[in-house]
């Protein structure tokens, strides 16, 4: 089978299209051909190694620390089971689900327990691909993190990215008044996501949007605790979704401050993207595919990942 790989860490000019074995389903697995698979921005991390702040030797020691351990990236994917093993949660047909890796190719093997659903069949590969990474990071933060509540007042920073663009829907669909940050070409599609307010971030800075709220939710590193602090509510939340040492030690203090610093890593679970499907179907959440690419053109996908100038998500087509 044909998949993306890599055997150094670097640009994306260390990825390549190669011939790998096919992989054969062992007992509770499935082997899925995979329609559409999403690069992210943890797929592009990976490739460079470019952990942040003071994760990169744990990165290097969980991912390979000379060169990658796994040398095919992917996470979130959309194909079709086409052989499974015995005891495996879907026979067969159309699914869509979160793995560790290995989604950037043709066949993929989903283990028991791993993030993986079965796919409406309107829902199609390419939007499909695009509702895990950004989706799951989204609901995981407001509901479980945020804990998100009618009516409360919803700042997004980096509102049309893939992670934003669908924390814009989600929190809206929770009932919250959303406002949302992005470069002015993507106010448009804020509102069309479902924002009350769209502001651009080049002449709008947070310190000087004059106004407060329940939470700011910072899904591009915009933002910091003492500038979050300037537009929250007394017993407001900052969330950022990428994080360093500073805010580790910040958030120990979190008992001293009016306002509070709230830090996760998401999980990715099976019932959680049954969620988000069930809103997708609903009506509530549209996938936002910003741009699709074939498989030989990874490279240009990884770059305009990287750029972190994107919309919405960037998916490679595997067909």
């Amino acid at each position: 089978m044909k998949a993306i790989v890599y055997r150094d860490y670097g640009g994306p000019e260390v990825l390549s299209v190669a011939e790998i074995e096919t992989p054969r389903p062992g007992p509770g697995e499935m082997l899925v051909k995979v329609e559409a698979a999403a690069v992210t921005t943890a797929d592009w991390r990976l490739r460079a190694a470019a952990f942040p702040g003071i994760l990169g030797p744990v990165g290097r020691a969980m991912f390979g620390w000379r060169r990658p351990r796994n040398p095919v990236l992917g996470s979130a994917f959309a194909g079709e089971v086409v052989a499974a093993g015995a005891g495996a949660d879907i026979a067969a047909g159309p699914v869509l689900g979160f793995v560790p890796g290995g989604a950037h190719a043709e066949y993929l093997i989903v283990k028991p327990g791993q993030c993986v659903v079965a796919r409406p069949y309107g829902l199609d590969a390419e939007a499909a691909a695009a509702l895990p990474f950004g989706g799951l990071s989204a609901l995981v933060f407001l509901r479980d993190v945020a804990k998100v509540t009618p009516g409360a007042r919803v700042l997004v920073l980096g509102g049309s990215g893939e992670v934003g663009a669908m924390a814009v829907q989600v929190a809206r669909a929770m009932g919250a008044r959303v406002s949302a940050m992005a470069s002015a070409p993507n106010l448009a599609l804020l509102h069309e996501l479902g924002a009350e307010e769209a502001l651009d971030y080049r002449s709008q800075p947070v310190t000087g949007l004059g106004r407060r709220f329940d939470l700011v939710f910072d899904t591009f590193g915009a933002c910091d605790l003492t500038q979050a602090r300037q537009v929250l509510v007394r017993g407001g939340q900052f969330v950022p979704l990428n994080f360093g040492l500073r805010e580790m030690l910040q958030a120990l203090t979190n008992c001293l401050r009016a306002r509070k610093l709230r830090l996760h890593v998401s999980t990715d679970r099976a019932g959680d993207l049954a969620e988000l499907v069930a809103m997708q179907q609903a009506g509530q959440l549209r996938p936002l595919v910003g741009q699709s690419f074939p498989l030989d053109q990874v490279r240009a996908a990884h770059a305009l990942v990287e750029s972190r100038h994107k919309r919405g998500a960037v998916v490679l087509r595997m067909g």
